[in-house]
């Protein structure tokens, strides 16, 4: 359930959804990217906290009418707020949003869910310590609560707290073992401390868990860069593209991968694609320049 990764929680609003087993509310397009591919040997933090779904406003608009009408018939529920909240984050009305979990955490001041998305939306609009005291407030309701635990760990790992988000994903892999969210997300943790051999481990079994997302193919490519297993690298960057043809870090780090297994031409192709879509890729600029620099010393890249 991710692409790039956790989406907003929820326990439904509606008639025969129990309180006390909320699940994640997949939002399509729009999940978290807290546990986007980093660059490797570069960590840096993801920039955007989401990938938001703006396609098509007449239909979002109605989503939320139709739940605010679950408000009205329901005031005092605050799963009905809860899930609003939800469906304004996916679209980006992070204000709008931040009432709605606000209002929720005020009704039940317990309820895990709500803690954890106004964390989300506090990541998405750069407040990461209030993010980190709601994901702590979350995991005070319910201990127990994997996507709370999942995402304090993807905000500890960006603020280069590695232990202890190691810590709070092996947790959650063992209360879900099937997770492949929190195998992902272990994943992209090991591969800030260099440890490989385990990322691409944890990136195997996200991609066996759900092999229809693009960002495990992301990272276990930049893992298999770092590690020299280039063919293996590409076809990763390959099957990412596959699945997200607009993502700026595949295409660059398809053109790293392809540059150090020696086809430059096909590395600049793979360098202007992400230029083309990000401008401030430093990856892909770095690359070009690379690569038209042995071309101008060695003559050209096309030869005949």
């Amino acid at each position: 359930m991710f692409e790039k990764s956790t989406g907003f929680a929820h326990s439904g609003a509606m008639k025969g959804v129990k309180r006390g087993a909320p699940r994640l509310l997949l939002l399509a397009a729009i999940g978290l990217t807290l546990a986007a591919c980093e660059t490797v040997n570069r960590m840096s933090a993801v920039q955007s906290v989401a990938v938001l779904d703006t396609s098509d406003a007449e239909t979002s608009r109605a989503n939320i009418s139709s739940l605010t009408e679950v408000i009205e018939r329901n005031p005092n529920d605050p799963s009905a707020f809860n899930t609003r909240g939800a469906a304004y984050a996916r679209t980006g009305q992070f204000r709008e949003a931040m009432a709605d979990f606000g209002r929720a955490v005020e009704l039940d001041p317990g309820y895990a869910p709500a803690h954890t998305n106004r964390g989300l939306a506090n990541r998405q609009i750069g407040e990461e310590e209030r993010a980190l005291s709601d994901f702590n407030r979350a995991l005070s309701a319910d201990e127990d609560y994997v996507p709370a635990l999942i995402a304090r760990a993807n905000l500890l790992r960006v603020k280069g707290q590695s232990d202890r988000a190691l810590a709070d994903l092996n947790r959650a892999l063992r209360l879900n073992p099937e997770s492949a969210q929190a195998l992902h997300s272990r994943g992209l943790v090991y591969q800030r401390m260099n440890n490989h051999r385990e990322a691409v481990l944890d990136f195997d079994a996200a991609i066996d868990r759900n092999p229809y997302v693009a960002a495990p193919y992301n990272a276990r490519g930049q893992s298999l860069v770092a590690r020299g297993e280039y063919d293996r690298a590409i076809e990763d960057f390959n099957a990412s593209l596959n699945v997200n043809n607009n993502n700026a870090d595949a295409w660059a780090w398809r053109g790293v991968a392809l540059e150090r297994s020696g086809d430059s031409q096909e590395a600049q192709i793979s360098y202007q694609r992400a230029i083309g879509i990000d401008r401030g890729n430093s990856v892909a600029t770095e690359g070009l320049q690379r690569v038209q620099r042995q071309a101008s010393a060695g003559g050209g890249l096309f030869r005949r």
